[in-house]
């Protein structure tokens, strides 16, 4: 069954960190881009950042970038985002995603439909 959890979300003030976890399990992770998305209330999901299958090549939406960061651990079938100074429209619940198909590297445009295996989230909340 292929499966990923999203864990570390929170509540964090302003300016703060937090570091989000996608664990996966019932495919070979190391093949797959690993893409995470985020939803807030009221507004569509948007992509903030990808990473390819070998950790080689990395893209952050604009809104993100500089602040966030993306890596992944293949041995233990991880990824993860780094998230610094964070501000409150940072405040969503945080997705990961797998990308359609084994090596592929997704363009920088992120569309949800592109990945086919979804965790179920985590929220993050930044406020004062």
């Amino acid at each position: 069954q292929l499966q990923l959890v999203e864990s570390g979300g929170g509540f964090v003030q302003p300016g703060g960190s937090l570091r989000l976890s996608c664990a996966a399990s019932g495919f070979t992770f190391a093949n797959y881009a690993i893409g995470w998305f985020r939803q807030a209330p009221g507004k569509e999901r948007e992509g903030v950042s990808w990473i390819s299958h070998s950790g080689s090549t990395t893209h952050f939406a604009d809104s993100v970038k500089g602040r966030f960061t993306i890596s992944r651990d293949n041995a233990e079938s991880t990824a993860y985002l780094q998230m610094n100074s964070l501000k409150p429209d940072d405040t969503a619940v945080y997705y990961c995603a797998a990308y359609k198909g084994p090596y592929f590297v997704p363009p920088p445009v992120m569309r949800d439909y592109d990945y086919n295996t979804w965790g179920q989230g985590t929220q993050v909340t930044v406020s004062s």
